[in-house]
This record gives structure tokens, sequence and C-alpha cells, in this order.
């Protein structure tokens, strides 16, 4: 690896910004989304995005948690378990739609699934929720 290839500390050249972000990242279970379900859009979205580090992280902190190493096994077949129930699946849909965008996308389905489970601010927290976790992603792989 020479200097030109090597990695960027991005905590040494920006501590304020992401010091900010995670300011924004916690904020989001303080405004009423369960942490819980947050944990696995972090989840699934990491896996998405195929960062590593962010995988290993939010496994673990979905444990933390109270979550079951057999829902997180099955997470990358939601669709096709019984292990998630109606709500998370369409948190799930919501959060695989914004991180792999399609501009043939229809999203009016997969808002009507959401306003079935969620009230709108907890949408918007859920929104952008998996727009910091993709941001997330972004720094990190950008090292890889």
């Amino acid at each position: 690896m020479t200097i030109q290839t090597a990695h960027i500390d991005h905590r040494k050249q920006i501590p304020q910004v992401l010091q900010a972000l995670g300011i924004v990242s916690a904020s989001f279970a303080q405004n009423g989304l369960d942490p819980k379900l947050q944990h696995l859009v972090d989840l699934r979205v990491s896996q998405i995005n195929q960062c590593a580090f962010c995988v290993k992280m939010h496994i673990k902190e979905a444990q933390n948690a109270g979550e079951t190493a057999e829902r997180l096994e099955r997470l990358v077949v939601w669709r096709h378990v019984e292990d998630f129930d109606a709500k998370e699946k369409a948190a799930l849909a919501w959060a695989e739609a914004l991180t792999v965008v399609d501009s043939d996308r229809d999203f009016g389905p997969l808002r009507a699934a959401l306003r079935e489970h969620f009230e709108e601010a907890q949408i918007s927290l859920l929104t952008s929720a998996v727009a910091m976790i993709n941001l997330w992603n972004r720094i990190q792989i950008s090292n890889y």
C-alpha cells in the first residue's frame, strides 16, 4: 500500500462531523424509533452494502438488545421465513428500497404497508435511520 492508496483516518480528519453524526444516530431511539427494529434495519442495510465491520458490530448490538441469534441468522432471507412480523417486514422492505435505489420502484405500496404499523413521525425516523446507516456504511467501506 502506498501513501496514495492508504486508508484515510476519518476520525482524525473530521472528528466534529463524525461526532455530530453519532449524535444524530443516537437521537432516533430518543425520538421513538424502537431500538430493536433499528438494529435489524442497521444490520440488513449493512449486509446489502457489504460492510463487514458494520455487520459484525450490528450483530453484537442487536444481541445485546435481546435479539436472538436465530433471527439474526435469517435476516438475510426475512421475506421467506416466519421469524419477522408484518411491522418488521414493512420496515425491512422500506430499508431495502431506500438502500438499493431503483428508478422504476413504486414507493406507494411500501408507504401503505408502513402506515399500517407506524405513525408518520415514526416513518420519518425510520427513513432517517436508513439514510444514516447508509452514510455510516459508505464512510466505513471507503477504506476497504
